[in-house]
């Protein structure tokens, strides 16, 4: 066929058109199946990484249903930034990753992409019918997939006159030298960035009869080296563990590409050995029939058998990688330590990162509650500044959370999220509360017993000291609550009211005995005793709403029958 029959602008806006909705149709795909399972992967993702080789299957079963090794990645920095997670252990993981994308590249070779405006059909009418947000993503879910599958058929039909001009043949047979075919495939799959397109269109070029096995291996040899530049543009910016999780992709992808390029002749016949044939046709029809299946086993072959051999070397994968991003010089100062812009896009992960931050507030409290009793009845100046810092950084990593959720919140959140992101807001807020209660009324108080000379007596101090261990066991299993979802501890937090109550009005009545003792500025030193107690009680009170917030199923507010927290002074 002449080229001038050739209509390249038909050839090209097919082409290209055929593309955008395959990337659309991935990232719908995606997200749509990310909103629906996301928080059950991490549940799966956090209970498969006992060791290499569950963390291998964990990596590959996520990627598998969700279809993106990124989102499987992200999950993987925030384990490791939570401590949850060991280096080697993520090692499996992203090994496993890999394997999963394989499925998408064996379903496009199944020929179903002419089902692709049934599938749209389907999602769209899925989606405006359903009730729950759940349903409503499966439709969009299907929406997507749908897409992917009418892009390629728009990517096969504009490509199919290319099948007999001469100058595009020659191009192909030049491809059967591996080295040219992976850097091709490399470059492309760098600019798409999208590793499940490249395969997508060597598949398609495969089903029209264009491309040898042989130069659709070294195109896929070369996406997997085209993802690694992806991973790298990625972690830019991003935390140690996200550029010590792109460093393995690389060495991973790197590593096996290295071991299977110079044995792509053998590496095919492998493959149409395993693979089926079509013996009853011949020439560019028969290349249509058998090359795409073909294909997507090279594919799932490749990335097996490399997580095969690297599986067995986590260790020094590790320690390599490590060396290669060496731990960092901490900053000096409060900030936070699991919020990251990188989490935003997965809300299940951004808000188990929030709630790692508030465990770290909390226990910021923590302290300022447990120095409070000191610094109250026998504090000096310099215990108060240690105070106020105590303070100050609370008040940094409560505003950096607020923002956080703020940002959070413009995200595309699913009801239970919704819900839990208002929780955090609420708990955020109750932890301010108890640093300005310590920082505002405890703090000045004992301020005014070193300005006015009040001394308070062992056997005030002793009843005073139980009503502060109690708030502080209290607040303690409020704690525990947060961070470990512990409903008990919650509960044993919310029941802590009765004994606070009953502990300092055996205080208050303690101290109005003490009212007739002959001391200097007893009325005044009366006023201060009586206010750590109500101070303390006030901080019982918040301890129990946070309680209530963590408990299942309760609302991030105050119970109606809770008593309010009186403003600070």
């Amino acid at each position: 066929m002449p080229s001038s029959s050739i209509d390249f602008v038909a050839l090209f806006t097919g082409l290209c058109g055929g593309i955008a909705l395959f990337l659309f149709g991935m990232r719908q795909l995606t997200e749509s199946l990310k909103a629906v399972a996301g928080s059950n992967m991490k549940n799966l993702l956090a209970r498969l990484t006992a060791n290499r080789f569950t963390a291998a299957i964990a990596g590959a079963m996520i990627t598998a249903v969700i279809q993106s090794s990124s989102v499987t990645t992200v999950l993987v920095v925030g384990f490791i930034s939570a401590g949850l997670l060991t280096l080697g252990q993520s090692i499996g993981v992203i090994i496993g990753a890999n394997v999963g994308t394989t499925l998408t590249a064996q379903v496009i070779a199944f020929k179903i992409y002419h089902y692709g405006l049934v599938m749209i059909a389907i999602g769209f009418l899925t989606e405006v019918i359903a009730k729950s947000d759940k349903f409503r993503q499966w439709g969009l879910a299907a929406m997507g997939l749908g897409l992917i599958f009418f892009g390629m058929e728009l990517m096969s039909n504009a490509t199919e006159p290319l099948r007999h001009w001469p100058p595009f043949i020659d191009l192909m047979q030049g491809m059967q030298n591996p080295l040219l075919s992976i850097l091709i495939g490399l470059v492309f799959t760098a600019m798409v960035q999208s590793s499940s397109a490249t395969t997508g269109i060597v598949i398609v070029l495969a089903s029209q009869g264009l491309i040898s096995l042989e130069a659709g291996i070294g195109l896929i040899l070369g996406a997997n080296t085209g993802t690694c530049v992806t991973a790298i543009i990625a972690a830019v910016g991003r935390p140690r563990e996200a550029v010590q999780a792109a460093w393995i992709h690389v060495i991973f992808n790197f590593g096996g590409v290295l071991l299977w390029m110079f044995f792509v002749p053998q590496f095919a016949n492998l493959v149409r050995g395993l693979s089926p044939t079509a013996t009853d046709l011949d020439g560019a029809m028969r290349l249509a029939a058998e090359t795409p299946r073909q294909i997507a086993n090279a594919h799932s072959l490749f990335n097996v058998g490399n997580a095969f051999i690297f599986i067995w070397f986590t260790g020094p994968l590790a320690r390599l990688v490590e060396w290669i991003v060496p731990k960092r010089i901490e900053p000096t100062g409060i900030a936070p330590m699991y919020l990251n812009d990188i989490y935003l896009e997965h809300p299940a992960m951004a808000l188990d990162q929030v709630r790692r931050e508030l465990v770290r507030l909390a226990e910021l409290d923590r302290e300022m509650l447990a120095q409070s009793f000191g610094v109250a009845t026998a504090g000096t100046p310099t215990d108060f500044a240690r105070l106020r810092q105590l303070e100050d950084d609370v008040d940094t990593l409560h505003g950096a959370i607020i923002t956080y959720l703020a940002q959070l919140s413009q995200k595309n959140l699913d009801a239970p999220q919704l819900v839990q992101l208002y929780k955090y807001i609420g708990i955020t807020n109750y932890l301010e509360n108890v640093g300005d209660i310590i920082e505002n009324n405890v703090l000045v108080d004992a301020m005014k017993r070193v300005r006015l000379g009040i001394f308070i007596s062992p056997s005030t101090m002793e009843v005073l000291s139980t009503v502060h261990k109690k708030v502080h066991w209290a607040f303690d299993r409020s704690l525990e609550a947060l961070r470990d979802e512990d409903q008990a501890a919650a509960l044993d937090a919310v029941g802590s009211k009765a004994e606070v109550n009953e502990l300092a009005d055996k205080a208050t009545s303690h101290l109005a005995t003490r009212l007739i003792a002959y001391e200097p500025n007893r009325l005044a030193a009366f006023k201060v005793e009586t206010d750590f107690i109500e101070n303390m009680k006030r901080i019982n009170t918040i301890t129990r709403r946070i309680a209530r917030v963590v408990l299942v199923d309760e609302p991030a507010v105050a119970s109606p029958t809770e008593e309010p927290v009186m403003g600070t002074a």
